[in-house]
């Protein structure tokens, strides 16, 4: 396998590789997970990806994204997809807290985050897109996870938790799927099962709360109310229940998924983050293709890891320290991107795909 990149499939689409190669005409859906800031690793895959290689794209392709991965998105989707992603980005790493904040601080800096890559032309812009369809993620909470106050929501959360860990389905008694779809056409993961789900069409006024509804995290962020088009209540981060997606991702008439990933671990809820028997259904991976970073590409990165939340505790009080080494992974992203390329316009991922990880 490459030496940076990974690239897995599932049964159908490891088929359809191996035999016909892979472009991107082949590819109906794009999905982006959760993970606040490790998404930066895979910041210049993004950027070939919705620049270079979908440059003649003719035909809708769905967007489905869950917390960060439908930032990602809306920043892919605008007229200037580099020049948008280049305002995420800086606004991005350069987040800092003076203290340990409340969720209200935080909600506070990651609306200005927001604010400073998606205007009212940028929304119009994505809703207007030639070919590219956003789809986002959220959840309508109830019961105790209706609540901001910590008091109710920690016991809530922890009640989730051990209901999770009996059955991922009973938290169906806690949280509803919300679908915001785009305006250009139902999505092939519009019947989605496994949960509860009401489904809401993107419009120019609802776009940006939907977008902060899903990357509200419980007890780091406040929740997000009164959206507009949608039934009343609280919403949350749309990876609670889709943390990395375990649903079918495409009808029978749609094509395969590419899904460019962090890890080569599916976790399909972000309760199940620590249970490693949690696993998504074999079905729905079936035209997954997974694209990730290689152990060895990870192992050579500064701290031997991709960044995460809680490099804001690791490197507390050293902002400067935490933003260069964000900045390195970013630069080093680029190999990442050059190793797909190269792999899917020679030809040669026919040979070096490999099976979905069943792990």
């Amino acid at each position: 396998m490459n030496q940076s990149l990974s690239i897995y499939a599932g049964e159908k689409a490891l088929l359809h590789i191996r035999d016909q190669g892979l472009s991107q005409e082949d590819v109906s859906v794009i999905a982006g997970a959760a993970g606040g800031p490790k998404w930066l690793v895979l910041n210049h895959l993004d950027r070939m990806i919705f620049s270079s290689w979908l440059r003649n794209r003719k035909k809708p392709l769905y967007l489905l994204g869950s917390s960060i991965g439908s930032w990602r998105f809306a920043a892919a989707s605008q007229r200037d997809p580099i020049e948008a992603l280049d305002r995420f980005q800086y606004s991005y790493i350069h987040q800092t807290y003076q203290t340990r904040p409340g969720p209200k601080e935080v909600s506070r800096i990651i609306s200005q985050i927001l604010d400073d890559f998606l205007d009212d032309k940028a929304i119009q812009e994505i809703l207007v897109h030639p070919f590219l369809r956003l789809n986002i993620m959220a959840v309508n909470c109830s019961n105790m996870l209706a609540s901001d106050h910590k008091a109710i929501l920690g016991p809530g959360l922890a009640c989730a938790a051990l209901l999770n860990i009996i059955q991922r389905d009973l938290l169906k008694f806690f949280f509803k799927r919300s679908l915001f779809f785009h305006p250009g056409g139902k999505p092939p993961f519009f019947n989605m099962k496994g949960f509860p789900i009401e489904k809401t069409e993107l419009t120019q006024q609802n776009v940006r709360s939907a977008l902060l509804a899903s990357g509200s995290i419980p007890l780091v962020m406040s929740g997000v109310t009164d959206i507009p088009g949608n039934p009343s209540g609280m919403y949350r981060d749309g990876g609670i229940l889709d943390y990395h997606f375990d649903i079918d991702f495409s009808d029978q008439n749609s094509g395969l998924v590419l899904y460019p990933h962090y890890t080569d671990r599916i976790i399909p809820g972000w309760l199940d983050k620590k249970l490693s028997f949690r696993k998504p259904l074999p079905r729905n991976m079936e035209k997954v293709i997974l694209v990730t970073p290689s152990k060895e590409f990870i192992n050579k990165l500064p701290y031997q890891k991709i960044p995460d939340r809680n490099d804001f505790f690791l490197f507390k009080g050293r902002d400067k320290a935490r933003i260069s080494y964000w900045l390195s992974v970013i630069n080093e992203s680029q190999r990442l991107s050059d190793a797909f390329w190269d792999l899917v316009e020679s030809g040669r991922i026919r040979e070096l795909v490999k099976p979905m990880p069943r792990s």
